[in-house]
């Protein structure tokens, strides 16, 4: 008799569907499995011989004929042992065709039956109710994270014998609840403020501007001034995590196996903070197959470089493209693969090798050569993509001891998500949502400067030498203050504002 079933491989990100074959013969005692499965799934026909045959199944006496379609497509992990083996019940008449007809299923199979949770099974989910399947069975473990998908209804499983009794009707089973409501009020509060902040008022105000129009930053400052602390804290003051964007996320953790097991939702911003030993493939994605990186694992969220000119420069020359468009795209000789990467960049860095360039209580040891070799370890190019250029000074005393609370992120939130709003209702008909992804005819629509602001701007240009780029990101960052006031046009004081955020990197850069 012959088999057919569906399940699904997961190829980066995505799960593909997959058609798995199995065909029951006369002849000798033998299994081939075809359809370019690599080791681990090559390895399944062991794990399916000795679960079928520990829970007492028959086996079938001859010829077995696996095929997992299309044939093209290299076939990873354990996923296809729990449709392998439904498969084998259906071709030696163990369970009936029509049963498994609304059913895509996946899972790994232990050799006492038991199922084992498997890497994307939220991409699977997802997949499956792309492809128009009603019902999917995965393990137990793995189906509070699929069924967060409300069009497809998840079952999950313990045992091999299980997904048989629900298949064949002996056991009456209801879809896990996906709690959506629940899961976003207990997992979508953050442990940490803004209010934990003392003083940097004005670094505080520079991180609203940042959120409110989605720029990249970077802080400079002594070591011990709170750069981390506030980096930390940006993701407080982001509007929450749409279903959508919580589902983009949750894609990419899932994928990598990275979901915890009381989280089958992502529900808070993301906050990636590699260490600056990161390889190029790690921090963007790669790999004989293409696997996410920590640019994409911070989709929605904020990606954290501290020590930034400790980094590779070519770990960070790689960031480039991604910032640019919000995605990445990993190309092989056989295939390439495209992962998202929309993330707000923090940097944070000290002013020289020592840590105390022109701080008032410390005396910088570094000589004009070193400082020059230090800063020239971040590229202009790179320099250029990250919008503002704060510095963090050291918190005075008073400030450390007072009894004051700072600003609290719910207050900075409110401030962010008007402005958001407003950046809502203008780019309705585009593809950019924040200030900081206008594209340049957008900036000439939306951005007008009267002939006060053109004046502040030209001067700032021929004074700083900055670049066409720069001018580009000073408009955006002028647009989100505005926004943040809630008025229609630029004003002067914008603009001001604005170069201000931009003028440290020639201080320190400039030759």
């Amino acid at each position: 008799m012959l088999a057919k079933l569906h399940t699904f491989a997961l190829v980066g990100i995505e799960g593909v569907p997959v058609h798995v074959e199995v065909d029951a013969s006369a002849g000798l005692p033998k299994t081939i499995l075809v359809g370019l499965p690599e080791a681990s799934v090559r390895e399944s026909q062991h794990r399916i011989e000795r679960a079928l045959a520990n829970l007492g199944y028959d086996r079938h006496p001859g010829r077995t004929v696996i095929n997992l379609a299309p044939a093209d497509l290299p076939k990873a992990a354990g996923a296809f042992d729990l449709p392998i083996a439904l498969g084998l019940l259906v071709a030696t008449g163990q369970l009936l065709p029509e049963q498994l007809k609304d059913y895509a299923t996946a899972g790994e199979l232990a050799l006492d039956g038991n199922l084992r949770p498997i890497k994307g099974a939220l991409a699977i989910s997802m997949a499956a109710a792309a492809a128009g399947f009603r019902k999917l069975l995965v393990s137990a473990e793995n189906a509070r994270e699929a069924a967060v998908v409300d069009s497809i209804e998840v079952y999950g499983v313990g045992s091999l014998v299980q997904a048989v009794g629900i298949l064949s009707g002996q056991l009456l089973a209801e879809p896990t609840a996906s709690n959506l409501e629940e899961l976003f009020a207990r997992l979508g509060t953050y442990e940490i403020d803004f209010g934990d902040v003392r003083g940097q008022e004005f670094a505080k105000r520079a991180l609203v501007v940042a959120a409110a129009g989605g720029h990249n930053v970077l802080m400079i400052g002594s070591p011990g001034t709170g750069k981390t602390m506030l980096a930390q804290r940006l993701p407080t003051i982001l509007p929450p995590l749409t279903l959508g964007e919580s589902l983009e996320t949750t894609r990419i953790y899932s994928a990598l196996g990275r979901l915890k097991p009381d989280q089958p939702l992502l529900a808070t911003r993301p906050f990636r903070s590699p260490h600056h030993t990161i390889s190029d493939a790690g921090m963007v994605g790669g790999g004989s197959t293409p696997a996410p990186g920590e640019i994409s694992l911070a989709h929605h969220g904020v990606l954290f470089l501290d020590e930034l000119p400790e980094f590779n420069r070519r770990s960070l020359e790689v960031l480039r493209q991604p910032l640019e468009q919000g995605s990445v795209t990993i190309s092989r000789a056989l295939n390439s693969t495209t992962f998202p990467a929309s993330f707000m960049m923090v940097a944070a860095m000290n002013p020289c090798q020592c840590g105390y360039l022109g701080d008032s209580k410390h005396v910088c040891k570094c000589n004009p050569m070193q400082i020059e070799r230090y800063m020239g370890r971040i590229s202009g190019p790179l320099l250029d993509r990250i919008d503002m250029h704060i510095e963090v000074p050291s918190v005075p005393f008073q400030e450390l001891s007072g009894q004051a609370e700072g600003t609290s992120s719910a207050t900075m939130r409110e401030q962010v998500s008007k402005a958001r709003m407003i950046q809502k209702e203008r780019f309705a008909k585009s593809p950019s949502r924040l200030n900081g992804r206008m594209t340049s005819r957008q900036l000439r629509k939306f951005c007008p400067l009267d002939q006060e602001g053109k004046g502040l701007l030209q001067n700032a240009m021929e004074a700083l030498g900055l670049s066409a780029r720069a001018h580009d990101r000073i408009l955006r960052m002028a647009r989100t203050i505005a926004d943040l006031e809630g008025v229609e046009n630029i004003q002067p004081g914008h603009v001001t504002e604005a170069i201000g955020y931009r003028s440290l990197d020639r201080k320190l850069w400039q030759r």
